[in-house]
């Protein structure tokens, strides 16, 4: 039995939930996302002030489900009355990052300056090494957050490279001279 998936989603006031067929669409003052959920082990019933989830069967597979669609139609909902945020920070000499429009232009010490594309529905800003990632969709903005951190990831010696703002870097002594 899913705890998660036991307790009533309240839905706050300004915020929209419709239902159309499988696909669930959220509104609210930041934005709106919509998701497909499947709905032949899980019941999603919205009303007027909550939405329950229930089981159609009582299965493994079924159970796993309860409490992962609980947590996304929460994630939804949080997402479009206070957008989520990922902030990278770019430690080393000479990395500089820069957002102009709808792309993004890194200088991470290779030969060439690496530019990556911004997904719809995400806003980046980069201001002196510190890039904020925000958007009300909660995967797309930790995948995009992951994406740019796989570029240069942190090494242990010197801390060069992306790290997520409350990260800690394990550090290493290195050579010793003798």
């Amino acid at each position: 039995m899913s705890r998660i998936g036991k307790q009533t989603i309240i839905i706050p006031v300004g915020v929209t939930v419709l239902k159309n067929g499988q696909n669930i669409a959220v509104k609210g003052k930041e934005g709106e996302v919509s998701r497909a959920f499947k709905d032949d082990e899980v019941n999603i019933n919205i009303e007027n002030s909550g939405i329950t989830l229930s089981l159609q069967k009582d299965n493994v597979s079924a159970r796993s489900l309860w409490g992962t669609y609980a947590s996304h139609l929460k994630n939804m909902i949080e997402g479009v009355t206070k957008p989520y945020q990922k902030k990278l920070i770019l430690e080393g000499i000479g990395f500089k990052s820069e957002v102009s429009g709808t792309n993004m232009t890194l200088s991470l010490g290779f030969s060439h300056p690496v530019k990556i594309e911004i997904p719809a529905g995400i806003k980046a800003t980069a201001e002196k090494n510190v890039i904020t990632i925000t958007g009300v969709d909660k995967e797309k903005v930790g995948e995009f957050a992951a994406k740019i951190r796989a570029l240069k990831k942190p090494e242990p010696y010197k801390g060069k490279g992306f790290r997520y703002e409350k990260e800690v870097i394990k550090r290493k002594q290195g050579k010793k001279s003798a």
